[in-house]
This record gives C-alpha cells, structure tokens and sequence, in this order.
C-alpha cells in the first residue's frame, strides 16, 4: 500500500521524541551542542579573543589582529536553527518490494520521519525530491510550514508503476542539491543508489566537504539474495522474460555485492553513517533506535 498524507501526518507523534543527534559519527560532538572556530555561513559570530596554538588560521580577525598588535580569533558558535535537507530518490527503479512495502514507500515514509524529527528538534526542514522525470527543491523551513509541503511533494511524486528509471536521475538531484545547500547544512540523503556512479560520488564527496552527511540505503530481501530456485517471468511491463532463480543466482549476488561495496566505500571517504532501510521493515522500528535521546542542547 502507498503511503497517504494522513499516515505522514500520523509520524509526528512517533517522532516527538526523537532526536538527529543520533545520527551523529560516534565520537563526535552532537550538532548544535558544540561550539567551533570554523568559519563559514550557518555559524554565528560570537565573541574575539586572542589565537592561541591549535586554533584554525581561516579564523584569524586580521582587522583587529593588525589594530592590536598580535594575533586574534574570531569564535562562532552553530545557529540554533541549522538547515536540514533531505535528498529523497524516488526513481522508477523503487518501484520495487517482496516483503511489507515498496522501496518508494519506504523513503517516503523514512523522509516524513526525519522531516518531524528536524523540526521537532528546532531545525529548518528542506528537500530535493526527484523522481527522474521531476525534481523538486523545497528551501528549508521551520516547523510545519516545512514538513507539509515536503509530505505533499514526496507523495505526489512517489512512482506508481514499474518504468525504466531514468538516467540523469540522482546527479541531477545532487547537482541542484550543491547549489542549494549553504555549508553546516545536514543533509540526509535517501536513495538504493542503483545509480551511483562517479559523477554521483564527486558530488557527494563535495558535499561531504562543506556539509554533515548521513546516507540511508534502501533495500529489499529478494534484492540482495537473488531469486529462489524456480523458474519465473519478470521485467516491466511488456518486456516480460523468463528467469531461472539457480542460473542468475551467482551474478544477481555478485552485482549486489558490487553496489554494496561501492556505497560502503563512498560514506567511508565522506565520513557519513551509512543506516540500512530494508523493506521488510517499518521505516519506524529502523529509525527509533537511532534518533530516541535528548534534544539539542539551547
């Protein structure tokens, strides 16, 4: 069954008390809750003080380090209000599931929780949802005037028959997504990476550069374990062809293996979480464990 706005809708309360400091890289501080000497756009200037040994040379206030004599720092601290941007892929190729819910639901329904959550947590909420034919970009916002446009959008564009995914797909989501995201942005990105090809991974690697990154893979049972044994017939419609499950078992595995260690590769070189969404279960029960503790210190 497709996801309805009245079960989006639902998912604020599951994530009332949820929280994306759980998403954190384990032994980092938890976003907002620090204070940084890095400069850039999202910080908040705070406060000069003199440079002492360790403090990033991109900091130094060369106005008042010349007035003064001697080196001074300019410190920020994180804008209680970070953007939060979802990147949701929402190809033809989802438009796939054996067990409770096609992979499209699935980033559906996992977006509209990370959307609540955000803005539960006092965050802006915003999107680049593309379906391959469409691609939408929502800037962030704060509280419900950013997560109901965005629920609107992914269920408006959420496949609705098999189709051949198209090929510009998640670059061109990426792309826009590089224009739009203003660095100290946490962008959460939901995709099987079916696509993911070099051009992809340079621009999540840019991305990653400026912005914290979490990557969340969907997939499905029959998808990583190939076809049982037996013969059947699959494709899209009117391409229909007949498949043996033992003959295509060792190169469906394989090609699987293939993408999984190219996305596993890839968070690695971005330092970003790699979280598993598989069809077989509630986008809920997956993300609970993750994003359950205290709320972003003011």
């Amino acid at each position: 069954m497709l996801p309805t706005l009245e079960e989006l809708l639902g998912f604020r309360a599951t994530a009332a008390r949820w929280s994306l400091n759980g998403l954190t890289r384990a032994g980092a501080a938890p976003l907002g809750a620090r204070r940084s000497l890095h400069r850039g756009r999202g910080l908040e200037f705070e406060e000069v003080r003199a440079y002492v040994p360790g403090d990033d040379l991109r900091s130094i206030h060369w106005r008042v380090t010349a007035r003064r004599g001697r080196p001074h720092t300019k410190l920020f601290r994180e804008e209680r209000e970070r953007p939060v941007w979802l990147l949701v892929d929402l190809q033809a190729g989802m438009f796939f599931g054996s067990r409770v819910q096609l992979k499209s639901a699935l980033a559906v329904r996992a977006a509209a929780l990370l959307a609540w959550a955000a803005v539960g947590g006092g965050d802006r909420v915003g999107a680049v949802i593309g379906n391959g034919s469409v691609l939408r970009c929502l800037a962030p916002r704060a509280r419900e005037s950013g997560v109901l446009p965005l629920l609107r959008e992914l269920l408006a564009l959420q496949p609705r028959a098999p189709a051949v995914p198209a090929e510009a797909g998640l670059g061109e989501a990426l792309r826009q997504l590089a224009v739009l995201a203003r660095p100290g942005s946490l962008i959460l990105g939901i995709s099987d990476f079916a696509q993911l090809d070099a051009a992809s991974e340079a621009r999540w690697l840019a991305l990653a550069e400026r912005n914290e990154c979490r990557l969340f893979q969907v997939s499905d049972p029959l998808e990583r374990a190939g076809l049982p044994d037996g013969r059947f017939r699959g494709g899209l419609p009117g391409r229909l062809q007949a498949l043996d499950g033992a003959a295509l078992r060792g190169a469906w595995r394989s090609a699987w293996q293939s993408r999984e260690q190219r996305v596993g590769a890839l968070a690695r070189r971005m330092r970003a979480p790699l979280i598993a969404l598989d069809t077989a279960t509630p986008a809920a029960l997956t993300l609970a464990p993750l994003l359950r503790g205290a709320k972003r210190a003011a």
